[in-house]
């Protein structure tokens, strides 16, 4: 999948502008350097580099960007991972501002992805005959796109929350203009586009392809999004149906050592639902272009600079572990070794098995979005929370702590909680707990934070994320970020989110 999947596709043009000096009909007709939109798509292999461009586009998520690193977008803000930046936007909130270039660069980000899958989807619904011959290839192509469109909305309904919905390419001027969307709009069109890639996508792909998504990654975001909406309406279905879809999840099993998940040599692993494929060109990457379009060699890596401290900071802070969160681990539960050093915070994950250049800002270790942990602990909480057995959601959460202490030889910690507890509100702190612990510092507690304080099971406030700098948090405003400036001049129909 490496090899292929962040090689850059060029997208076809709608129109082309010929510069001519001098009226010559006989330079009138000259076809075009390059594919158009009219003579491509002539085959399933353009269809296939088509997809491959829509995931290119997640390269833009996670690497360098040339000293402007992105990956803050995801790991703060939350109570488990802070900086010593005391105006740090992402973290501090009060700081944060429609004309932030990170809000701006994200927001864009996320619509040319869905751009990218509108366009693939568009030419699938209009294929003619014969162009696809490989068996079901067509389904899986339209799986992907409409996978990687719900992955963009699921975003962007956590941070921008009515950002505007964007289902079709643009074909009439309105279209150009949306306005916002309204409730869980864009939430309930990732739970929409999950459902309908889980019936389209396969079990597995080939070796060449592996990192591709899979019915298995579809079902897992579809039940987390499920999960997530439930949390929002308290509507008992969603949980419900939450609990239907990650059953589907299977074929699938904890690896042995939880730092397998971390690691340059075990990426892809039986844990593994979904990873951003980080990636190195053969001649090098270029840190500051994109992986985009004609660029000669963009980017393609993974930047792990901020929990590393990486030169390429020049200066600016890297990343710590929350006191909160160093307190939440027993001592003698080995993912805190392998999640930070106790003695300064810093983080252990991701750094620890690393693989990269000397002297390059950017790794090949990959990003991991959802694995079966995650999974697990989502199954927990939506069986709680639809009325179902309350042995079984501890029993989930007993697999994510049995596979830690079983890192050590005789491990005792953590211990198994008690199957025949049925206090609901403790439970819940259980699964919150665990998910704290398991998953931190891998971009998940934010989301977390938000939906669980608009559920009503916890109240966010300064003192809550327990971090190096001041904290000035306004639940009235800072559950999403603002719509960018740079939208709000281009499109009068978009209004800006409370509170900015």
């Amino acid at each position: 999948m490496k090899k292929y999947i962040f090689k850059t596709f060029i997208f076809t043009v709608l129109a082309s502008t010929v510069i001519y000096s001098s009226c010559d009909k006989s330079q009138l007709d000259l076809l075009p350097n390059g594919p158009t939109e009219a003579n491509y798509f002539s085959d399933e292999s353009e269809f296939n580099k088509a997809v491959l461009g829509v995931y290119a586009k997640m390269t833009d998520f996670y690497w360098f960007n040339g000293n402007n690193p992105q990956v803050g977008f995801f790991f703060l803000p939350g109570d488990d991972i802070t900086t010593n930046a005391s105006n740090d936007e992402s973290e501090v909130f009060s700081s944060l501002q429609p004309s932030s270039g990170r809000v701006s660069y994200y927001y864009g980000k996320f619509y040319q992805l869905i751009n990218r899958a509108n366009t693939v989807l568009d030419k699938i619904e209009t294929v003619k005959e014969g162009i696809y011959t490989t068996p079901n290839l067509k389904n899986y192509h339209k799986g992907e796109a409409l996978f990687l469109r719900g992955f963009a909305n699921y975003n962007l309904w956590n941070y921008y929350g009515t950002a505007p919905l964007v289902t079709k390419r643009p074909t009439e001027t309105a279209d150009f203009t949306p306005g916002n969307s309204t409730g869980n709009q864009l939430l309930d069109q990732a739970i929409q586009d999950f459902t309908d890639a889980a019936s389209l996508l396969p079990a597995a792909w080939d070796a060449a392809n592996k990192g591709r998504v899979t019915a298995n990654a579809a079902n897992g975001m579809l039940g987390k999004s499920l999960v997530f909406r439930g949390s929002v309406t308290k509507n008992t279905a969603d949980f419900t149906a939450a609990v239907a879809a990650l059953n589907k999840v299977t074929g699938l099993s904890l690896t042995a050592d939880f730092n397998d998940n971390f690691s340059y040599a075990k990426e892809n692993n039986s844990e593994s639902l979904f990873e951003f494929q980080a990636a190195k060109a053969s001649g090098g990457n270029n840190y500051w272009l994109d992986n985009d379009f004609d660029n000669a060699i963009g980017d393609l890596s993974m930047y792990w600079g901020y929990y590393s401290n990486h030169w390429s900071l020049f200066g600016q802070s890297r990343y710590f572990v929350t006191t909160k969160l160093a307190a939440a681990f027993e001592d003698a539960d080995p993912r805190k070794a392998a999640t930070l050093k106790a003695s300064d915070r810093t983080v252990r994950k991701y750094v620890a098995q690393d693989n990269p250049s000397e002297g390059d800002p950017g790794s090949r270790d990959n990003y991991r979005i959802l694995r079966l942990a995650d999974v697990k602990l989502l199954q927990a909480e939506s069986i709680l929370q639809s009325g179902g057995s309350t042995a079984q959601a501890i029993g989930l959460i007993n697999e994510i702590r049995t596979r830690a202490r079983n890192m050590v030889a005789a491990g005792t910690v953590p211990a198994d909680y008690a199957t025949t507890e049925t206090d609901k509100t403790k439970i819940l702190n259980w699964i919150s707990n665990e998910r704290f612990i398991e998953l931190a510092g891998e971009g998940q507690r934010w989301f977390d934070l938000r939906r669980w304080h608009m559920q009503g099971v916890i109240t966010l406030n300064n003192s809550y994320f327990s971090s190096n700098v001041g904290v000035v948090f306004d639940p009235s405003k800072n559950l999403v970020v603002p719509i960018p400036t740079s939208e709000l001049d281009v499109n009068p129909n978009v209004k800006q989110n409370p509170n900015y």
